[in-house]
């Protein structure tokens, strides 16, 4: 039968309930007990309480006279038997024309055992709580495709409960990195998510219009410069988990929307921050898996080994021959040509510093650790190293083959953060659409003075390595192609 035959057939349903009187979709349930709970008490509650549970339908098996179903609330899954003679004929026929798989419906009843000893809900009475229009999904044969999965999101939920787990799975990851910045006194605060000049990172931003005030503005890119001009405040340590937006592509590390976290902590560098994010990600790792090793493309990845530090310098030079204290622009050009690297968007020493890097050196990079000391032409917000004006106070943490965070020592120096953003605005004007807007504010904001700061920062990305899975499938309602 197709999908609209099926959908006009419960719509005729619901209009013979509601000539009955029954409303297909009542406002409220007397639901006592989830099916976590019955599942838990279930030896104790056996056959000498009446409880009322709800849920959806997920299968129906007749048996004449008879029927049983699976009954799901999200919180598990149960079995229920429905009998003519316990619930009455007339009730048993209504129940019968009416109810359908993917309904929702309320149970009252007792807990027993089947003669095959499974754990069953008798049914005393039922109540329709909401009439489904469509059905859901074959269980085998229904959502294969990950594009229609993802599309339709909710019937993924339904249908597999590791989907499920998965995003209570997100959650902990999250609390366990709130817990522990407010643990290491860190004041948790939210800032603006819409800027006159958007800020804190390399990348493209979404623009958008105040009719009110009769201004563009952009979406967040970053989280870093109100954060900073938060430190020159007077806050000590101040972090921020949420949104942020950047139109860039689509691959399974980047999105265009998604949850960021940002720290700063003031009278701090960078080499004092490292042994703060190494217990971080630690930490972070035990109460998201319950171990410190996990797999990822393969290959096991174990967190729980003191990190090892990787200068930035040394393994560019391992791997591609090349020095980076010597390199020019044009040498880096003709190796990446050599290689077949893609450089048509990348504009500038330090774009080609960075795309070299990510596809002849990252991928070397296995264990967790710290990539330190990269080249100040990658990264215009940190200060510079005193041994090497040339490279900068940053940190990467590396793991897998891939970047899932990083931090340095903040650039607190006006006049050095002016140049660099001068710097980045000579970029803009060569085409380079990421490089970073010249923030007028920010700049005055340094000047009234920042003490020494560092930060860090990481994106769910992190969780998506952690399940081994492409980030768009460890998010909700991640954007689709439209279907042709």
């Amino acid at each position: 039968m197709a999908i609209e035959e099926i959908r006009k057939a419960k719509i005729d349903k619901i209009k013979e309930l509601r000539k009955s009187s029954v409303d297909p979709y009542p406002a409220d349930s007397n639901r006592e007990f989830s099916v976590a709970d019955a599942l838990k008490n279930y030896e104790e509650w056996k056959e000498n309480k009446v409880i009322v549970l709800a849920g959806r339908i997920l299968a129906k098996r007749e048996h004449g006279g008879s029927t049983f179903l699976d009954l799901n609330d999200g919180s598990g899954k149960i079995q229920v038997y429905i009998k003519q003679d316990g619930i009455g004929k007339e009730k048993y026929k209504e129940f019968e024309d009416a109810i359908d798989i993917g309904d929702f419906i309320e149970i009252k009843g007792q807990l027993r055992d089947t003669k095959k000893m499974e754990k069953t809900l008798y049914a005393d009475s039922l109540v329709l709580l909401a009439k489904a229009l469509l059905p859901l999904p074959e269980k085998w044969h229904g959502l294969q495709d990950v594009e229609e999965r993802l599309r339709k999101r909710y019937l993924d939920l339904i249908m597999n409960p590791g989907e499920r787990e998965l995003f209570v799975k997100k959650s902990q990851f999250w609390q366990a990195v709130r817990n522990f910045l407010l643990k290491e006194g860190g004041l948790e605060v939210e800032t603006p998510v819409l800027e006159r000049i958007p800020g804190g990172a390399d990348a493209e931003p979404f623009a958008t219009h105040l009719n009110a005030l009769n201004i563009d503005l952009y979406l967040r890119i970053s989280l870093e410069l109100n954060l900073k001009r938060l430190i020159v405040g007077g806050y000590d340590k101040v972090f921020e988990i949420g949104r942020i937006f950047r139109n860039e592509g689509i691959d399974k590390e980047h999105l265009q929307d998604y949850t960021q976290m940002e720290m700063y902590w003031a009278y701090t560098d960078y080499e004092k921050l490292m042994p703060v994010i190494e217990k971080l990600f630690k930490h972070i790792v035990n109460e998201t898996l319950g171990s410190f090793k996990h797999n990822y493309q393969g290959k096991e990845v174990d967190w729980s080994q003191k990190w090892e530090r990787v200068d930035y310098y040394e393994a560019f030079q391992k791997h591609t021959g090349i020095d980076l204290a010597e390199a020019k622009e044009s040498q880096l050009k003709d190796y990446a040509k050599k290689e077949e690297i893609d450089t048509v968007k990348h504009i500038g020493r330090g774009r080609l510093i960075d795309v070299i890097f990510k596809k002849k050196i990252r991928p070397h990079l296995i264990n967790p650790g710290f990539l330190i000391l990269p080249p100040v032409d990658i990264e215009p917000l940190a200060k510079r190293w005193p041994k090497d004006s040339n490279r900068v106070e940053r940190f990467q943490v590396v793991a897998g083959g891939t970047e899932l965070g990083k931090g340095f020592s903040e650039l607190n120096d006006p006049q050095d953060q002016l140049d660099r953003f001068n710097e980045q605005t000579k970029l803009r004007e060569k085409g380079d659409r990421e490089a970073q807007r010249l923030d007028e504010d920010y700049v005055e904001a340094l000047e009234y003075g920042m003490p020494p700061t560092a930060g860090f920062g990481m994106s769910e990305r992190f969780f998506a390595f952690l399940m081994d899975k492409p980030v768009r499938e460890t998010v909700f309602f991640p954007l689709m192609r439209p279907k042709e």
